[in-house]
């Protein structure tokens, strides 16, 4: 199990596509992970308790942000598979 004592932060993206293809990698090597997946557009991402309504100029690729952890012991094997 996969908790916040023992998990060590694998990489990050913005990539939708990307984020597909290293959840399936870890899943055929059969290393269990945990995906954050962060709405830069909430106004929950910043702590900010007022509505952001305004978008205007923001890249809609950049709309969000998956983190991805994995258990410390898997960091080094994990990092392997998601380079190839």
């Amino acid at each position: 199990m996969i908790t916040i004592f023992n998990r060590k932060e694998l990489c990050i993206t913005f990539s939708i596509q990307e984020q597909s293809e290293i959840r399936e990698k870890l899943k055929n090597n059969k290393i269990k992970y945990y995906l954050k997946t962060i709405n830069r557009n909430s106004p929950s991402a910043f702590g900010d308790t007022r509505a952001r309504s305004v978008t205007l100029g923001q890249k809609m690729e950049l709309a969000y942000e998956y983190i991805f952890f994995v258990h410390k012991d898997d960091l080094a094997q994990a990092k392997g598979i998601v380079r190839k």
